[in-house]
């Protein structure tokens, strides 16, 4: 697949990203190399905080203006925060590109952190972490990675309510002053745009500022653990194994692994778990690999009386693979995973998300080589990361009381 693909490291240390597509719709991004993994254990949240902050005004535009201008001309505008990287985009018509980078820059560049918006926002976060909680789905999710790390780690990106408390605006602007620095920035454009025109932008308004931004101290770690609630009729279980990190070509087989096991309705354990069994009706696995920190997830919900031996079953296909997995097997999961590397590039938006995640990684070029890495993963290492599963792994369920 031919793709018109540009990247740059500015003098101001700013990287610029473009994916060329000639439909008239472009996504936007300024994203800061910061997250969950760059926070210590005290102050859990910030990150996540600040983003919501952003929304809330520049000395130019209100919270309502930073909306309306984006909205106004049919475009959609959010942000995410994860572990490794903190994001504010939007996706609209290409021809309202300059509206885009004008106001998503002077969020990142001028935020007010006014005392007043802060102290409301912090009691929307309190409900966020809330809503996380009493999800049982995501609940679990966040419950399992505190088994598998200890440090920063083993707290929810979201914060704690005393952390969240504990953050004052003056830790929140020291904070954003030393992460928001023009060399942590990335600029990354998917759509119908000009490269030459983004770069001159990027340099006419980021000065030249630089700093290093810390990973906090973090281990791995592996553990089994039940909890019990009221109020739930299902069980939530979670299956979840370290694997290699990115930039570890060996971490190409732990895609693969998951795409065997739980990607989709092909999937090993949908059809031992639910067509052979019916046992659930979710079957899903999830692929977490970062730059310092990975691991694979199996999530399925079942009766509280079937927990054990959902998990049983799980570890017995793991066993499966590790020792009878054919080239045949390994060839069709192939192909399953480049067909579906191509259809995750079809919307800009998705796109977008990709090539930051890979920039955060180490190079946003990287996103384009998955189909020949794909290609190069070898049977053993498939079979062998199995047979390491079977005796290192994490497992959480939440089941009724």
């Amino acid at each position: 697949m031919k793709v018109s693909f540009y990247r740059k490291v500015l003098k101001n240390g700013m990287t610029v990203i473009l994916e060329k597509r000639n439909l008239p719709i472009v996504s936007v991004a300024f994203a800061v190399r910061n997250g969950g993994v760059n926070e210590k254990e005290e102050e859990k949240g910030i990150s996540h905080f600040i983003e919501h902050m952003l929304y809330k005004g520049t000395p130019s535009r209100n919270a309502k203006k930073i909306a309306e201008e984006i909205e106004k001309k049919g475009g959609d505008l959010n942000g995410f925060t994860s572990d490794e990287i903190t994001a504010y985009w939007c996706k609209m018509p290409s021809k309202n590109l300059k509206c885009a980078l004008d106001v998503l820059s002077d969020m990142v560049k001028n935020p007010l952190f006014d005392v007043k918006e802060l102290e409301k926002e912090r009691k929307v976060i309190f409900e966020e972490i809330k809503m996380y909680h009493d999800n049982p789905r995501l609940h679990s999710m966040d419950e399992i990675q505190k088994l598998m790390y200890n440090g920063t780690m083993k707290i929810n990106l979201a914060g704690t309510f005393e952390t969240m408390n504990s953050i004052s605006r003056e830790k929140m602007v020291k904070k954003f002053k030393e992460v928001y620095t023009s060399n942590n920035l990335i600029l990354c454009v998917v759509g119908d745009a000009d490269f030459k025109e983004l770069v001159k932008f990027a340099e006419r308004n980021f000065d030249n500022s630089n700093s290093k931004i810390k990973v906090e101290k973090f281990g791995l770690e592996r553990g089994i653990r039940t909890e019990k609630r009221v109020g739930i009729d299902q069980a939530n279980v979670v299956f979840a194994y370290h694997v290699p990190l990115a930039g570890d070509k060996k971490s190409y087989s732990a895609i693969v692994l998951n795409a065997l096991m739980a990607g989709g309705m092909s999937s090993r354990l949908f059809s031992e778990i639910r067509e052979k069994r019916n046992l659930a009706y979710a079957v899903k696995g999830d692929v977490n690999i970062n730059k310092t920190f990975a691991y694979n997830i199996i999530y399925v919900g079942t009766m509280k009386e079937n927990v054990e031996k959902v998990k049983g079953l799980i570890i017995e296909e793991f066993q499966k693979v590790s020792t009878s997995l054919m080239e045949k097997d390994l060839k069709e999961i192939k192909e399953q995973l480049i067909g579906n590397y191509q259809i995750s590039m079809e919307d800009s938006q998705d796109q977008m998300v990709n090539l930051l995640a890979h920039e955060v990684r180490g190079n946003a070029k990287e996103f384009y080589n998955f189909e020949k890495e794909i290609s190069k993963v070898k049977l053993e290492d498939v079979k062998n990361l199995a047979k390491k599963v079977v005796k290192d792994y994490s497992f959480f369920a939440l089941i009724p009381k």
